[in-house]
């Protein structure tokens, strides 16, 4: 439907959060941690696109090991879904890798699947839907 947010690996959301606040010239409007991804979110709005800073928690999450990899920036793209289980199905059936089996419970209410970065070009790309309750 559209890009939902940009996620940004950062070592330090103390650090990232006055940078980003100067650069988009507004502030962070939510923090959340998300205790199954071992990560602390921040997030930004910029324009109809939200930027989502991100913060290990702990040495082993996928934050933490891709920093270490690659250093702070750019870690995925996420795109907003109408229906998360169709559209997971559909890439599956074009050959797609997920990197999650279901759908999970991620920041900013939404329910998130992950497609493997080798099939998109290096990319990392989450599908996000909204939690409707």
């Amino acid at each position: 439907m559209k890009v939902e947010h940009i996620g940004i690996a950062v070592n330090k959301l103390e650090q990232a959060e006055p940078l980003y606040q100067t650069l988009l010239n507004s502030s962070a409007y939510k923090r959340e941690e998300v205790e199954s991804e071992g990560v602390i979110t921040s997030f930004f709005r910029a324009g109809a696109t939200k930027i989502e800073l991100l913060e290990a928690t702990r040495p082993d999450s996928p934050i933490a090991r891709f920093i270490e990899r690659r250093g702070e920036g750019l870690h995925h793209i996420a795109f907003e879904v109408e229906d998360i289980q169709a559209e997971m199905a559909r890439l599956r059936a074009a050959g797609f890798r997920l990197l999650n089996e279901q759908p999970k419970r991620g920041a900013d209410n939404k329910w998130v699947c992950f497609v493997h970065p080798k099939d998109c070009q290096g990319v990392l790309v989450e599908l996000c839907q909204e939690i409707r309750e």
